[in-house]
């Protein structure tokens, strides 16, 4: 049995079938709807499977149809895909308890293969994966299935310039769908209106069509998420600007973080504390909520090259912070590489107060091998030159990621 998750988008059900194409299988998706209309529909797939012809017959519990399943698998290799399985297990409560059955009953005369996968992380990681879920400890492998870094989401960008990659990278993330729909003939300018900037666009409503999936506030997350894009990043500063207690605001940014929309990060080598501040990690998310709701106006009027006009300016300072993630992917590689001076356990981004400067400082990477080897690293994305024999920052390596 294997658990398969991850965030929408990310590309399961692509990974799943091209893993079952040359294979025997039975593929079932679960649907937000009762427990009636998915044993309906897991009856169909299994019908499919055998290819007869005529109505399928209806199985009278989910019990029954698995049990059908395991049983032809002790003649033959064969594969069940349960797809978006919370929607399956949330109308039939029972359903854990008919696997764990039924994969103790026949895991020694059985060669069923099962996957079972699922986009809301929390419900897979929480009653699937967790210690008090039914099925614990029957697994047999688990994948968490992750955007693409920055390196990867190269190569779905030939006929761009670099610079242009790292730009969409910082505006889709790494979610391949997104990606797809970058037109290399086309100018970056020219991507950004068609896939953001006009009503009928893929992105132009995407953030929110994805939270009225996985969240019922869709006001009150919409409001956190805007906070902590316009720069307010203190829970007690986002508190007090979306006008809840610092207690429910604390509940929210957790069920974000648990989506991947949100991160809580640390200064590098401090506990978590009152330093802690949250930033959006979803770069699809950060550039969605920097740009659009500001220019819904032009949009909706189908004023997209004044809306760009509006967005292009800001777009050197967005990068900023996307230069950094670049940067900590390219310090990484380069170790795994073998070709770095310091052997970092991790890396990442400190602020607070210098003690020889006494003067607020931050440095963009650090990474700490022991006490006497460190890596520090200044990112700046800019055309201008950084450094030169009057301006020179003695303690701050410069990263070129583009050479």
């Amino acid at each position: 049995m294997a658990v398969i998750y991850g965030r929408r988008r990310g590309g399961k059900t692509s990974l799943i079938r091209e893993f079952i194409r040359d294979k025997k299988a039975i593929y079932f998706m679960g649907i937000e709807s009762n427990e009636k209309q998915n044993l309906h529909n897991f009856s169909d797939a299994i019908h499919g499977f055998h290819r007869e012809e005529g109505p399928a017959p209806l199985y009278a519990s989910f019990q029954d149809a698995l049990e059908a399943v395991f049983q032809m698998a002790k003649e033959e290799r064969m594969i069940l895909v349960m797809d978006e399985y919370p929607y399956a297990a949330r109308t039939s409560p029972g359903l854990f308890f008919v696997l764990q059955r039924l994969i103790d009953q026949y895991r020694d005369n059985s060669r069923l293969m099962i996957i079972l996968c699922g986009s809301s992380m929390s419900y897979m990681e929480d009653e699937v994966l967790a210690y008090k879920s039914p099925i614990y400890g029957r697994r047999t492998a688990q994948l968490k299935i992750l955007s693409f870094s920055f390196r990867e989401c190269c190569l779905f960008l030939h006929g761009f310039s670099p610079e242009d990659q790292a730009v969409i990278y910082g505006m889709t993330g790494g979610t391949a769908p997104y990606l797809l729909e970058m037109d290399s003939r086309l100018t970056l300018e020219e991507n950004v209106k068609e896939n953001f900037l006009k009503p009928a666009s893929l992105l132009y409503e995407e953030p929110e069509n994805l939270l009225k999936q996985e969240v019922r506030e869709l006001s009150m997350y919409n409001a956190m998420i805007s906070a902590v894009s316009g720069g307010t990043t203190r829970l007690s500063e986002i508190a007090s600007q979306t006008g809840e207690t610092t207690s429910n605001c604390s509940t929210y940014m957790k069920s974000l973080m648990e989506l991947g929309i949100i991160k809580r990060e640390t200064p590098y080598g401090e506990k978590s504390g009152r330093k802690s501040i949250y930033r959006i990690d979803d770069n699809m998310f950060r550039f969605w909520y920097r740009f659009i709701p500001a220019n819904t106006s032009l949009i909706e009027r189908g004023a997209d090259e004044l809306a760009w006009k509006r967005i292009a300016p800001s777009i050197p300072e967005y990068m900023g912070a996307i230069f950094e993630q670049i940067c900590q992917e390219y310090r990484w590689g380069k170790m795994l590489e073998g070709e770095s001076p310091i052997l970092f356990q991790s890396l990442g981004r400190w602020w607070g107060n210098a003690p020889v400067r006494k003067k607020q400082t931050e440095i963009d990477i650090m990474g700490i091998e022991d006490k006497a080897h460190a890596l520090f690293g200044e990112c700046k994305w800019t055309k201008e030159a950084l450094i030169n024999s009057q301006n020179r920052i003695s303690y701050v390596f410069l990263i070129s990621l583009l050479k």
